[in-house]
């Protein structure tokens, strides 16, 4: 079984839905007809780990809600 090639636009896409969009990557994944794993991986090899993701929902959550650090 041969597997599926994607082109790096779609990689940077799918990439896009989940570290800067917020998407979930199981959602995305499915939503794109890639593996959860795959996408993982394009994650990974940019540089975008788990950490990095939690951290950008809490700060569009801060600023979707104007907190302020006092």
């Amino acid at each position: 079984m041969a597997s599926k090639r994607f082109t790096d636009e779609f990689k940077a896409e799918a990439v896009k839905q989940v570290s800067e969009r917020g998407y979930p990557v199981t959602e995305v994944a499915e939503r794109l007809g890639v593996s959860s794993h795959s996408l993982y991986g394009w994650l990974r090899e940019r540089g975008i780990s788990r950490e990095m993701r939690r951290a950008k929902k809490i700060v569009d959550l801060v600023q979707e809600n104007g907190w302020q650090e006092t």
